[in-house]
């Protein structure tokens, strides 16, 4: 077993100075006043690494008068659906998660925040053409029809005149992996998917990364990996609570911003709790898990969706996590 590469760790170590976090627009404000008597919070979320400063706060909150309670979700739909069915108080949705709920007739939802962005690109299987936009046509395409990056890759097809009936849309259910599995088998010819499903392929030696085929930047969904969205219930009823929230959070994400170790440790804790690769661990030490591991493919003790297979950070990676200046806070009203 290899032990991870100094060049990988320098890259870990300077990952939160190129864009993995949001960058914040300015300095938060004042810490808010403790609430009295305690508020709960009732929070959905993700196990994603633009999400780290949310398994952080909750020690902040306590202080503020906040109790969090956070509940895991697989899918930003899951959690959307649990928000409209009154079941929590915010969660982090999908960037079309909004307007899938205002077609969908509620009026019940407010949008908090942007949660970070990045490029995103159709993943092709070796041997397959795909240059430009229009070789799609006549390929089989792995959607997964009403997810967050399928309403990315149908806005920029409309934006691009692509139309969707010349290719063929291949409906995958479950997890990322089964992805991974139809594109390894030949089942298809390219995937529309997240992370790291997007990178295992590339990494495995059995997919790779069209750079002429982003999706991830339409003017009608935007290049927004998630946002947190609140149910108006909650705004009307514990706004005080929500402001605090998003103030801890966004302190949080500032903290692991400037801090690219602590970042790196925040990342590691969302997926795979405290363990995470340092120099001098080996894989067995590390533990298991798409951040945590000495990949086969890549010799590499980091992520396989951060790292070539030469251990460099990818330049797609570099912007992950980065909010549209002055977007940090933002509400949108449902």
């Amino acid at each position: 077993m290899r032990l991870i590469s100094r060049q990988v760790t320098k890259l870990l170590l300077l990952a939160g100075t190129i864009g993995w976090l949001a960058q914040p627009a300015s300095a938060i404000g004042p810490e808010p006043a403790p609430l009295s008597p305690p508020v709960q919070l009732t929070v959905g979320y993700q196990k994603v690494g633009h999400l780290a400063p949310v398994i952080l706060i909750s020690d902040e909150l306590k202080k503020l008068g906040v109790d969090l309670k956070l509940v895991e979700f697989v899918r930003y739909a899951d959690a959307r659906t649990a928000l409209l069915a009154g079941s929590l108080d915010a969660a982090s949705v999908g960037p079309a998660d909004l307007a899938i709920s205002l077609a969908q007739g509620s009026t019940n939802v407010v949008g908090l925040m942007g949660v970070g962005s990045s490029p995103k690109y159709v993943i092709g299987r070796n041997g397959v053409k795909f240059d430009s936009w229009d070789d799609l046509k006549g390929k089989k395409i792995a959607i997964a029809p009403g997810s967050a990056v399928w309403f990315q890759f149908a806005a920029t097809l409309v934006e691009k005149g692509i139309p969707y009936n010349s290719f063929e849309a291949v409906n995958i259910q479950g997890g990322g992996a089964n992805f991974d599995q139809a594109l390894k088998k030949g089942e298809v010819d390219g995937l529309v998917t997240w992370e790291p499903f997007e990178s295992i392929p590339a990494m495995e030696g059995y997919g790779f990364f069209a750079k002429g085929l982003e999706y991830g930047s339409s003017k009608a969904v935007g290049a927004e990996l998630g946002m947190f969205m609140a149910s108006k219930q909650a705004i009307d009823t514990k706004r005080a609570a929500i402001e605090r929230f998003v103030w801890a959070y966004l302190k949080k994400q500032e903290e692991l911003t400037g801090s690219p170790a602590k970042f790196a440790d925040a990342y590691a804790r969302l997926r795979h709790g405290a363990r995470h690769c340092r120099p001098g661990r080996t894989d067995h030490q590390a533990g298991r898990g798409d951040f945590a591991r000495t990949d086969q493919a890549s010799g590499q003790g980091i992520c396989r969706a951060w790292c070539d297979p030469e251990g460099r950070l990818r330049p797609d990676r570099r912007a992950l996590g980065r909010l549209p200046r002055g977007e940090g806070a933002r509400q949108v009203s449902a």
